[in-house]
Order: structure tokens, then C-alpha cells, then sequence
């Protein structure tokens, strides 16, 4: 089941990052690394063509109180998002508090550990917190930086889904992952 929550006043800190609510100040950081060709689409969504694009973005993050910017270095470099999952196509769920987490990162990051920093810091969350029995990931077959990130963080395979539509109207193939509390409890020992 998707229990409700809400991140609009989350503050969580790594010590590299600063995951936070989104304001309007963010318009320019989130065009800058929204914009950038090969971003967006490790996500299922078209590069923000113009600022208008971003800030009717902006304004849903904010509005919505599910996605999280990720700052680092005095600017914001990416999002995280803790989102309703597919109920119908993952049923197995169905009878435990769980969501879904997406990321996205500005390239320039890419390969430096922060997303992992930020994923580890929203599943304490989520599991000392908000008390979830798992935590959902999904992403393309091709995007390896994800499913890395995801391997590292302590996600399992759990199933494929070949008809899911992206964003961008596109038909792909999803691989789910997940991370069970209790798994995350265990390697906390």
C-alpha cells in the first residue's frame, strides 16, 4: 500500500549533501542540470526545453511534497523523490506501508558517490521514520549508473515490467529492485 507522506519540511544532511523541500530560488539550478542532454532521460523524461518547462516543474515539486533537491557545493545538483508505486503492477506490496523512490543527478556529479549518500539518507528515513516495510526502485535495463546505485545501496531484483509508458510517451522496460526493512536493519549490524 502507498501510505501517505510528506516531505515539505524534511531537512536530512549526509556530509556531503543537504537533501531539502524545493524552493523557487531553485529555478535556476534545476534548469541548468534539467536541460542537459542524457539527464533526463536516464529518467524517463524529455531535457527541460526552456525555464518556463522547469519552473512549471519546480512548482509540482514544490505543490506535491514528494521530491527532495539534493544540494551540494552551494547549489542544487539533482533530485530524489519518494513516490506512489504501481499498486497493479506490483501487487506483492499490497499489504505493507511501501513507496517508490526515483533519482536524478546532474552529469557533472555523476561518479562521485552522491547519490548513493542521498539514497542511504532518504531510506533511514523512510524505514526509522516513516516506519516502511520496503522501498521500491525502479529504472530502465540500460541505465547501469542506476541500477549501480541501487546494487550499492542494498536493492534486490524483485521483477520486470515490459509495458511501462515514460513521461515522454516512450514504451520501456522497467526493472524493479527493492529493500526490505528488515534486510536494511541487518546490514546496519
Amino acid at each position: 500500500m502507498n501510505p501517505p507522506i510528506d516531505l515539505s519540511s524534511c531537512i536530512l544532511h549526509t556530509p556531503r549533501l543537504t537533501l531539502r523541500p524545493w524552493t523557487m530560488d531553485d529555478l535556476e539550478d534545476l534548469y541548468a542540470y534539467a536541460s542537459v542532454d542524457g539527464v533526463g532521460q536516464m529518467a524517463g523524461w524529455l531535457p527541460h526545453d526552456s525555464r518556463e518547462t522547469s519552473r512549471r516543474i519546480l512548482e509540482d515539486f514544490i505543490s506535491g511534497g514528494e521530491v527532495l533537491a539534493l544540494e551540494y557545493e552551494g547549489r542544487v545538483v539533482g533530485s530524489l523523490g519518494v513516490h506512489t508505486y504501481d499498486e497493479a503492477h506490483l501487487p506483492a506490496f499490497l499489504f505493507q506501508p511501501c513507496r517508490e523512490i526515483g533519482f536524478v543527478l546532474a552529469k557533472d556529479c555523476w561518479g562521485k558517490g552522491l547519490m548513493c549518500e542521498a539514497v542511504h539518507a532518504v531510506v533511514r528515513y523512510l524505514f526509522d521514520e516513516v516506519g516502511l516495510y520496503a522501498v521500491l526502485c525502479g529504472s530502465f535495463p540500460w541505465n547501469r549508473q542506476s541500477a549501480r546505485v541501487q546494487e550499492k545501496c542494498g536493492f534486490r531484483f524483485h521483477t520486470r515490467i515490459d509495458d511501462f509508458t515514460t513521461r515522454s510517451g516512450a514504451k520501456e522496460s522497467v526493472v524493479y529492485t527493492v529493500l526490505y526493512r528488515t534486510q536494511w536493519l541487518a546490514a546496519q549490524e
